[in-house]
């Protein structure tokens, strides 16, 4: 892989998107890359968290405009979106290993929305984050049509759509956008301690939580009830359950395995 660095150490997997120069925006070699990466998380069982970040001063600034310009590479947006985009984001949701974004950098147009597909996103303070495709008369894509205004409700992700407002990393804490801003000198050390709690954690409950909570954007609340029931039997049938309850009677630190 030339665009990305993927590497898997105890338990975590490490995607860092790798075209600095470029804002570590993305052509399709990078996103096609990008998904096989995930798939090869979603297969490989020895992995128990996934962290993205952005090599560099940015996370993502989104499509490369020099590619989508370019009469000989531009693959189309049909391509982009069904191909690039779409692929990711499904990948991100459907993967059942938590994913969590640790925004190093600017976040702006796809690359905003595919940290916001993630399940924890944690970013410096220096941060911001912009739904940059009106600036350009484009709609946001990506998902963010759909994230956006459940993270934020419909007003203010309206808003923000459609005025390309810059939000920095504490504006978008408090509205709920993200789960936390950790200031630029402690943030390796504290993303660090996160993964790793996360990697620590059992995994196949985190997984199903995160079934749980994909599907409730579709079920009617007897719907997600009938689906809590059913997820809540599985995850009481693994290993991990019957270590947390013994490690909780028995006054000590749980050691799950992560199934």
């Amino acid at each position: 892989m030339e665009n990305i660095i993927f590497s898997k150490e105890n338990g975590i997997a490490r995607i860092v998107l790798n075209r600095p120069k470029a804002f570590n925006s993305f052509n399709r070699a990078m996103a096609l890359e990008l998904q096989e990466a995930l798939d090869d998380c979603n297969s490989d069982d020895s992995v128990r968290a996934i962290v993205i970040s952005g090599e560099g001063k940015a996370f993502c600034a989104g499509q490369d405009l020099g590619e989508v310009t370019d009469p000989d590479k531009n693959p189309g947006f049909k391509k982009i979106l069904d191909e690039h985009y779409g692929p990711i984001i499904k990948k991100l949701r459907s993967t059942m290993k938590p994913i969590i974004a640790a925004v190093n950098g600017v976040a702006a147009g796809a690359g905003a929305n595919i940290a916001l597909a993630c399940d924890i996103v944690v970013a410096k303070e220096s941060v911001s984050f912009i739904q940059a495709f009106s600036a350009i008369g484009l709609i946001p894509d990506s998902g963010g049509t759909f994230f956006l205004p459940r993270l934020v409700g419909f007003q203010k992700a309206s808003a923000l759509a459609m005025l390309a407002d810059k939000v920095s990393a504490q504006e978008a804490e408090g509205m709920g956008m993200i789960y936390k801003v950790i200031s630029d000198e402690e943030f390796e050390e504290e993303v660090e301690k996160l993964v790793a709690k996360v990697a620590s954690m059992p995994t196949k409950g985190l997984a199903l939580t995160k079934q749980a909570l994909n599907e409730s954007y579709n079920n009617s609340l007897n719907e997600q009830l009938d689906l809590e029931s059913k997820l809540q039997i599985e995850a009481s049938e693994t290993h991990d359950y019957r270590e947390g309850v013994a490690a909780f009677m028995e006054k000590r630190k749980p050691q799950f395995k992560g199934n």
